[in-house]
């Protein structure tokens, strides 16, 4: 698809335990993205998404500042190729 874009980003923090994936779901379905959330095994939450640029530069908005319950400490965040491999959001555990 012309004109998508990826990212791949771990969101540092207290960031599991307070719904963050399914917010983050929830955010990226809205904005018409694919990929996932899951939780990593040191606290930290992985996100993968691709599509839009603007949306995806909503996203990256949106995860540094997450949802009410949740304090982000830092996102670290590269842009990839996109490989359109995924056909929706889920949440992965």
């Amino acid at each position: 698809m012309p004109n998508r874009v990826r990212i791949h980003a771990t969101v540092y923090g207290f960031v599991q335990g307070v719904n963050f994936r399914y917010y983050t779901l929830r955010q990226a379905q809205s904005l018409n993205l694919d990929g996932y959330v899951r939780n990593r095994l040191d606290g930290s939450v992985e996100v993968v998404a691709e599509g839009d640029p603007s949306a995806i530069s909503q996203l990256l908005e949106w995860l540094h500042a997450g949802p009410p319950s949740a304090t982000i400490d830092r996102v670290d965040y590269e842009f990839q190729e996109p490989t359109s491999e995924f056909r929706r959001f889920e949440v992965r555990l």
